[in-house]
């Protein structure tokens, strides 16, 4: 008998519509990947360097992994933060529970999931503090990735509420195995030379983060994309040779909702 995952979806805002039906899929993949500093409120920008993506954070600063749904359709998305599903707190592999995304929507995924509607927050920290080497796993510290579905049924109704459901079956074990060496093997490809990482994702405050459970049917066994990125101090990644753009001379563009209260007007 196989066994059924449950698989969790981010609810739209209220007022989302769907993106319309589309041109194909772009050639790259579904998914587009961020990692935001949420104590700044900026996306982090990535760096290329080693065959590799790479962001610096600062430690002590909450992140979010932002995730695009550029398609027409529906995804599945499962992710990793240093190796560890952050849903279910397993050793990370394709084939286990993810984020199921709408057409066009963009999510930030904010924590380690604790329950469907709470999370502990991402923040990081050194990597003996990282949630991951807390727990025993420290081999993967360092690095964000994904692995994305797409959905099996090729017709698509008007959006209908969202009900708590299972998931279709699992992949057969043997095909998922060889999905997810084939995902580590890239990071393989880059650890046989790499310095010795400064920071990790802790386990951080719980805050409140709403999901729901939805069917999902995988199209495939294996993944129709699979894409990382890596995280390191600004030191580490000028140490490997990254030149990096100070905060302070990037362009800042005016912003028409800086998230902010109306403050009190200078005392005359």
């Amino acid at each position: 008998m196989k066994r059924l995952l449950p698989l969790l979806v981010i609810l739209p805002l209220a007022g989302f519509r769907p993106a319309p039906l589309p041109p194909p899929m772009p050639q790259d993949g579904p998914v587009r990947v961020a990692l935001v500093d949420r104590d700044r409120g900026t996306e982090l920008r990535s760096y290329p360097a080693d065959g590799q993506r790479w962001v610096a954070g600062e430690r002590g600063h909450r992140y979010a992994v932002r995730l695009y749904n550029d398609s027409p359709r529906r995804v599945l998305v499962v992710l990793s933060v240093d190796g560890v599903n952050a849903i279910s707190g397993e050793d990370a592999d394709p084939s286990q529970t993810g984020y199921v995304l709408n057409p066009g929507q963009r999510a930030d995924i904010t924590g380690w999931r604790k329950t469907q509607d709470e999370v502990a927050q991402f923040v990081f920290s050194s990597p003996s503090g990282s949630y991951a080497s807390r727990t025993g796993r420290p081999d993967n510290v360092g690095v964000v990735g994904v692995a994305v579905f797409e959905e099996a049924r090729r017709w698509y109704p008007r959006p209908q509420p969202i009900l708590r459901d299972r998931a279709g079956p699992a992949p057969a074990a043997a095909e998922a195995s060889a999905a997810a060496d084939a995902s580590a093997s890239r990071i393989e490809g880059y650890s046989a030379k790499s310095q010795s990482p400064a920071l990790g994702t802790g386990h951080g405050a719980r805050e409140s983060s709403s999901v729901r459970d939805t069917d999902f049917e995988r199209a495939t066994r294996s993944p129709a994309q699979v894409l990382q990125l890596r995280y390191d101090s600004a030191r580490n990644l000028r140490a490997r040779g990254i030149l990096l753009d100070s905060p302070s001379r990037l362009d800042r563009q005016p912003q028409a909702f800086p998230n902010r209260y109306v403050p009190d007007p200078p005392a005359r």
